[in-house]
């Protein structure tokens, strides 16, 4: 079992401090964000303007706000799957505003919260496309250890207010992301589901990645040919063609 922290609005906020705080230490040495391959590779942008009022928004959120994820799971994507790790890129938009949904990879919720109506018709297409039957809840962890990240476009959100963390700067630390993945010679399969995530498919260059795209999983738009679209398979095909190991999309049946 993962577990989320779970400290006063106190600890809380120096849990962010301690976590996202950019403050050079010894030498010309960073403070990391980010405990992986991720950090040297952001680390400019963590020095922009743009990120420094980001973190000065998030800062006041956090202290006088219910915001998702917790401040331990921001960068869980990002801390899961490592840049040189990264074979498949299943791309979000904002985290669940509910209470213990969010904990840092799109489409995932914690262990023991209800599975989400775009996760189930996730589940149904993956039951449809490789037969594997869905399980009883909807923590995709195992799928970002193998190389799946599950990143979304802003990182944050106020809890029961969707989209109200877009606009301050998570968009521009996101491209960013995506274009350092655009930069790799080994290619990936970038997996875009509705709009809003295929028009970052601008950023990407189609002739050295794998680009799949269909409508969002939404209830409101799964019937418009999510369902059908056969994601997981096209995407292990293309990974065996490139001489990589297939993902293994079976999820365990406990977490």
């Amino acid at each position: 079992m993962y577990h989320f922290f779970k400290g006063t609005a106190k600890e809380s906020l120096q849990v962010f401090h301690a976590f996202c705080m950019l403050k050079k230490t010894g030498g010309n040495r960073m403070k990391q964000i980010i405990h992986n391959s991720w950090q040297e590779l952001l680390a400019p942008e963590f020095a922009k303007d743009y990120y420094q009022n980001l973190r000065h928004f998030l800062k006041e959120e956090y202290q006088h706000q219910t915001i998702y994820p917790d401040m331990y799971h921001i960068f869980e994507a990002l801390e899961l799957t490592p840049y040189e790790k990264v074979k498949v890129v299943i791309l979000g938009q904002d985290p669940y505003h509910g209470p213990n949904q969010a904990h840092g990879l799109s489409f995932s919720v914690q262990p023991g919260v209800k599975t989400p109506p775009s996760l189930v018709n996730i589940y149904k297409e993956l039951k449809s496309d490789l037969g594997i039957e869905p399980v009883e809840h909807g923590y995709l962890e195992s799928w970002a250890k193998q190389g799946v990240l599950l990143l979304n476009t802003v990182l944050t959100v106020r809890g029961g207010q969707a989209y109200s963390h877009r606009g301050q700067g998570w968009e521009q630390l996101t491209d960013a992301i995506i274009r350092k993945l655009n930069e790799r010679q080994q290619p990936i399969v970038f997996i875009l589901w509705g709009k809003p995530a295929q028009a970052k498919a601008a950023m990407i260059d189609a002739h050295r990645h794998i680009i799949l795209t269909a409508p969002h999983p939404s209830p409101l738009s799964a019937h418009r040919g999510f369902f059908g679209s056969k994601p997981f398979s096209k995407t292990n095909d293309a990974l065996l063609a490139l001489g990589e190991t297939p993902i293994n999309w079976q999820l365990p049946q406990t977490v």
